[in-house]
């Protein structure tokens, strides 16, 4: 079924209200990158247009698309005035979302990130002052990080290395970034290819890494004088906490099964020697596991007691109920093709999510309007 026929098919069962959500026209060009940091970005917002109207699937409301237009979005931060950022994979720029109206800013160009295949800027994170970004560099992938006051006319400032030597390819790099319950950074890597990595405690790749703001070891990692938390994964993309504080990680698997795996320091997630549920004494199996067709999992969030997964080749939108360490039944669908490829949940409390498309990042079939934000209500 098509896109167009699936929302037609949404729109049929839905008996809801207008809601404020409004989208914002596209916008930004890309270039070689900058040696400067981004000081004389434009900070002219884009102009919202009309409300669109509720659409429901079962436990999923789409209540409208905040803004559109976007260029290859992957990574999504939350500012504390509720407002968004947005990192371009490709255009290598960050985006401020009017958190209300939908309204663009932009931000400008990080200096630095070198686009290629899977690679380029990546997730976003946001703490005190600075902005936290994942990013493809000349010769590896690292974590950088940019002050940034958060008020009108503000800009990005130059990029500090916060951690650098995480390995890169023209696929698997990982990516995302988030800081956890006990205020430590994390991040999930990829093995680039290069499936020896994911076992080798001594690189920064398919691994899931936890350090200081700063970028020093975190206390207590199972590793001394390491930021490795735990290894032997394929490529990392998704990182989310319950409200009992447990880590979760979503996992691309090779063609056999992606995984939702809770992660425990130290731990051998077991890439390459397995794959899925394998029962291996040394290894740890997965909390869920699907075939790649029908997720190739990205950024996932936690809400109303539940992990949110966004897939890429799956175009849907998956809920996976937990019951302390385990699911609580089956994982659920939605939203099956309704937007194409899904690439970032993010939680916004209270039942609310964003969700972020991924046509533009040139494995989809970009259609009008693509990319887009959208502001769910989950139960």
């Amino acid at each position: 079924m098509s896109r167009p026929a699936v929302l037609k098919a949404l729109w049929g069962a839905a008996a809801l209200l207008l809601v404020a959500g409004c989208s914002s026209g596209g916008g930004g060009g890309g270039g070689a990158p900058s040696g400067t940091a981004p000081a004389t970005a434009s900070a002219t917002a884009s102009a919202p247009a009309a409300a669109p109207t509720a659409t429901r699937d079962g436990r999923v409301t789409v209540a409208g698309t905040l803004t559109e237009g976007l260029v290859s979005p992957w990574g999504l931060a939350r500012l504390p005035d509720g407002d968004l950022l947005v990192s371009s994979r490709d255009e290598r720029t960050v985006t401020r979302i009017d958190g209300r109206s939908g309204a663009k800013t932009s931000l400008g160009e990080v200096p630095g990130v070198v686009q290629g295949g899977e690679g380029g800027l990546l997730g976003l994170a946001v703490r005190d002052d600075w902005v936290y970004a994942y990013l493809t560099a000349a010769f590896d992938n690292r974590i950088v990080r940019m002050r940034y006051g958060g008020g009108e006319g503000d800009r990005l400032g130059a990029p500090d290395p916060v951690l650098t030597g995480i390995p890169k390819g023209f696929v698997h790099n990982g990516g995302r970034i988030a800081f956890g319950p006990d205020g430590m950074l994390y991040a999930g890597t990829g093995e680039t290819g290069r499936t020896g990595l994911a076992q080798d405690r001594s690189s920064l790749g398919g691994k899931i890494l936890r350090m200081t703001p700063e970028g020093r070891p975190a206390p207590g990692n199972p590793f001394p004088d390491s930021v490795v938390y735990s290894y032997g994964h394929r490529n990392v993309q998704g990182i989310a906490w319950d409200d009992a504080g447990r880590l979760w990680a979503a996992e691309f698997g090779q063609d056999t099964w992606d995984e939702l795996n809770l992660v425990r320091p130290g731990r051998n997630y077991g890439w390459p020697t397995v794959e899925g549920r394998a029962g291996r004494a040394g290894f740890v199996d997965p909390v869920a596991q699907w075939k790649t067709s029908e997720a190739s999992p990205s950024g996932i969030a936690y809400a109303r007691g539940a992990i949110w997964m966004a897939g890429l080749r799956g175009e849907r939108l998956w809920r996976i109920a937990l019951s302390g360490t385990e699911r609580s039944g089956e994982p659920e669908a939605f939203l099956r093709g309704a937007y194409g490829r899904l690439r970032t949940v993010l939680a916004g409390g209270d039942g609310r999510l964003w969700l972020v498309t991924s046509e533009t990042d040139q494995r989809g079939t970009p259609e009008a309007g693509d990319d887009r934000i959208l502001r769910l209500e989950v139960n």
